[in-house]
């Protein structure tokens, strides 16, 4: 039978995507883990030359420090710059990588970010005498900037990862002075799904909480740590003035969909038709681009804000921190 290669493509993307999604909901903070590597940095042992990349923000990352050359393989959610994915290798999905799929393409090291596996593949490229970075996730500003350097560290880029902090760090200092703008901060609830009337949402120590945060936002959810499935009384209860959501190339939620659930039909962010969706690695992937993310988000969040939004450019777009 032939199948069009458009359909496949399109197929890929949107299991891509979906996968992504599973991986941000999974993974949580990772502050103060120690790297798990073979010697003091991959650059001290000469093995910078073959990477396998495991997570859309590492892959992100490498590729703005101008690695993209040393990389021989990336994971489905690797999927910004797009070419990452479309380009190289696909080792699989990052928290079932196939140790074969990773030695077959001969590399001479792997940069992962935490909670990568299954610790059964780990276990493998360990005993191959493959070293392994693992890259602690930390949904914060000085997370993202220690994500950097740590990575261009490891790498023997050490000033590219200082050139790619700084301007990231300025994006964030820009963020700031825009929440000083903010008069009366809106209450921002995450939906990541809603199936049978049930939605699941972020809480507390979330990549979704962070970015609302940064953003301006107080999240809604407040009572748990972490994404869990809420009832209705709970969802009318926290009194939303905002929903936010992840695009994905299909089955996204919309607003329709979402403010016809009848505990949805009763919040402030369903009178108002308050309903933001943003690009899944963008919003939550904590790369470098965090902060425009951020940036975005509070001019979706404050209307009054949009003209600053919109005559801002990220210090992360213009920055040449590849040489």
């Amino acid at each position: 039978m032939n199948i069009p290669r458009l359909s496949i493509r399109a197929s890929f993307r949107h299991i891509a995507t979906v996968l992504l999604a599973a991986a941000l909901v999974a993974t949580g903070p990772g502050a103060g883990r120690a790297v798990d590597a073979v010697g003091a940095t991959l650059a001290s042992t000469g093995n910078t030359g073959r990477v396998v990349s495991v997570g859309g923000a590492v892959t992100e990352i490498l590729y703005a420090l101008g690695l993209e050359e040393r990389v021989v393989g990336v994971d489905t959610t690797s999927l910004f710059p797009p070419r990452a994915l479309a380009q190289k290798p696909n080792v699989g999905y990052m928290r079932q990588l196939s140790p074969e799929g990773i030695l077959g393409l001969n590399p001479q090291a792997i940069v992962a970010i935490e909670g990568s596996g299954p610790k059964e593949t780990i276990t493998v490229l360990k005993e191959a005498k493959i070293p392994l970075v693992t890259v602690p996730e930390d949904y914060s500003e000085a997370g993202l900037s220690d994500k950097i350097r740590l990575i261009a560290r490891q790498m023997g880029v050490e000033n590219r990862g200082a050139c790619l902090a700084a301007a990231v760090e300025g994006d964030f200092a820009d963020v700031r002075t825009l929440r000083e703008k903010i008069q009366r901060p809106v209450r921002v609830m995450f939906v990541m799904s809603l199936v049978a009337g049930r939605a699941m949402v972020a809480g507390r120590k979330t990549g979704a909480d962070s970015i609302i945060t940064l953003a301006g936002g107080v999240n809604a959810i407040d009572a748990y740590e972490g994404y869990k499935q809420v009832g209705e009384e709970a969802i009318v209860a926290s009194k939303p003035d905002i929903i936010l959501a992840m695009q994905r190339s299909s089955d996204s939620l919309t607003a329709d969909a979402l403010f016809a659930n009848s505990a949805f039909a009763l919040t402030p962010a369903a009178k108002a038709k308050s309903f933001v969706s943003m690009d899944g690695l963008y919003l939550l992937g904590f790369g470098p681009r965090t902060a425009a993310a951020a940036h975005d988000l509070a001019g979706a969040f404050y209307p009054d804000l949009k003209a600053a939004k919109d005559n801002w450019k990220p210090r992360v777009l213009s920055a040449d921190c590849r040489n």
